[in-house]
């Protein structure tokens, strides 16, 4: 109200009082609304308190916090040091067959399927049979090798006989010499046919039994597999007919995979050939694997450098053609660093407890790089400031409490 409006309010009051005291009253009263008015107001406007606020818990003086013993107990401290932090390099990669463990078996005769020794997804190992092709072309190559072998025996035997016969003089030189060279191209004819026969697939035993007149199933030609591993294709089914090159089966081994990743090229001037690295599988766990290539040509539409690792996978873990990000580490020199267990955010400022010689303070901190459960401490503390490391949980629980009671209090 006015000074007018309280006049009014009090005449009404003083109405029946008379006329040489009413006007005494009349100022009086109003002097007593007014009084009265401005104690009003300024009580809408109360001063804060400033330390009823928790954002002043990062411009004031630290509080000193006396936990009580059952939160002392459950503290542990260590002292910020110097740590090496590692620099690290993260990338996505992919999962790959490492090449040198995959084997696309093929017939090398024309033929037909007479005989399937495995299926899709069977295990196999070096050098079993995968199937049987029967084939005319292998029955006249090993009637090839058999006659070729029974006449080189047969000029072997008869260069030999004239080699003695020529000591003695019975036989001449001209004789020597023509059944030496008839055993010579006996035998090239006969090496030939067994070169081809081993490079169909048959072995020296198979070829031995042959030789021994062993040989009742001798026109199938068997397929093998070269590596130990897995059969993940299977073209193949019996009465099929199939030419030379023709892929039957596929057969992998994924006990060591490849992992590739492209990294920028700055980035990938860190590192070089034999470095570890970590490779992440989604939902597994790590795996540390060797540097074993890096791309000496940029890629031309993303100028990253491509890089690979080779993974022993003996617990068959990764599956090829699976995501998974790859870490690479860059050493840098030591910096002081705590554990990550000891930063804690009070107030939306990051900063660490710090125990002094009567009790804790909360210490704001500026952070930089963080790896291996370590954080780079860039602010500057003083030499041997023993961090909280466990318990800083209960310990930030006291400081909210305490800066709590003493808003509540003012």
């Amino acid at each position: 109200m006015h000074l007018y409006e309280h006049t009014i309010v009090a005449e009404r009051l003083a109405g029946s009082i008379p006329m040489t005291s009413r006007r005494t009253l009349t100022r009086m009263i109003a002097a007593v609304f007014l009084f009265l008015a401005g104690c009003g107001d300024r009580g809408t406007e109360p001063t804060p308190h400033p330390s009823a606020s928790p954002a002043n818990m990062n411009t004031a003086a630290p509080r000193l916090l006396q936990p009580p013993a059952v939160v002392r107990e459950r503290l542990r401290t260590e002292p910020v040091t110097l740590h090496q932090i590692p620099d690290l390099v993260t990338a996505p990669g992919e999962v790959a067959l490492d090449l040198k463990q995959v084997a696309k078996i093929t017939s090398r005769i024309a033929g037909q399927v007479e005989k399937i020794h495995v299926q899709l997804g069977d295990r196999v190992k070096s050098g079993q049979p995968l199937a049987a092709i029967g084939s005319l072309q292998l029955d006249q190559l090993i009637e090839e090798y058999l006659v070729g072998k029974a006449q080189a025996d047969v000029a072997e035997n008869s260069f030999r006989r004239t080699e003695q016969l020529r000591a003695d003089d019975i036989v001449t030189e001209r004789k020597l010499i023509e059944d030496k060279g008839r055993y010579l191209e006996t035998q090239a004819r006969y090496q030939h046919i067994r070169e081809k026969l081993l490079n169909m697939g048959l072995s020296t035993a198979e070829l031995t039994a042959l030789e021994r007149g062993r040989h009742e199933e001798s026109h199938r030609y068997t397929l093998t597999s070269p590596i130990a591993g897995t059969v993940i294709a299977q073209n193949a089914v019996r009465g099929q007919g199939v030419d030379p090159g023709t892929e039957l089966f596929e057969v992998v081994d994924t006990s060591r995979v490849w992992v590739f990743a492209n990294l920028p090229i700055e980035q990938a001037r860190k590192f070089k050939e034999g470095d570890v690295g970590t490779i992440l599988p989604t939902g597994g766990a790590p795996i540390t694997a060797p540097l074993t290539y890096l791309a000496p040509v940029a890629d031309e539409t993303t100028r990253t450098i491509r890089i690979r690792f080779e993974v022993a996978n003996r617990q068959h873990r990764l599956k090829p053609r699976e995501y998974v990000d790859v870490q690479l580490t860059v050493a840098s020199p030591p910096t002081p660093a705590v554990p990550v267990s000891a930063v804690t955010m009070v107030d939306n400022v990051r900063g660490i407890f710090v125990r002094r010689e009567t009790g804790y303070v909360f210490l704001p901190i500026e952070t930089g790089r963080e790896g291996g459960g370590w954080v780079e401490v860039k602010s500057r503390l003083a030499a041997g400031e023993q961090a909280v490391i466990d318990g800083v949980f209960d310990l930030k629980n006291v400081l909210l409490k305490e800066h709590i009671g003493s808003g509540e209090g003012d």
